[in-house]
């Protein structure tokens, strides 16, 4: 079995090797190119995703109870209300 110590020693000269390359500088170019873009996207966090999913879902709600009202309301003016022949 390899000891945790050359597995550390390796892991250090490897991140040493890629602090001192031009990967680095590929990855740090990678970086800035991605947030410009996902910027660009206009994109939200998942707490404001769930915020907003949320507000519609008590609209919806609220939509539902608002409908059903009107339809109530609708029904009884149908019964109260007299025909046009009657008035």
């Amino acid at each position: 079995m390899i000891n945790k110590n050359v597995i550390d020693e390796i892991n250090a000269k490897v991140s040493e090797i890629m602090q001192n390359s031009p990967a680095k500088d590929i990855e740090k170019n990678v970086r800035v190119l991605l947030s410009g873009a996902f910027s660009r996207l206009e994109l939200v966090t998942r707490d404001e995703f769930d915020v907003q999913q949320e507000v519609l879902q008590r609209t919806r709600e609220k939509l539902m109870i608002l409908e059903a009202k009107v339809t109530e309301l609708e029904a009884q003016l149908g019964t109260n209300e007299m025909p046009e022949s009657d008035k």
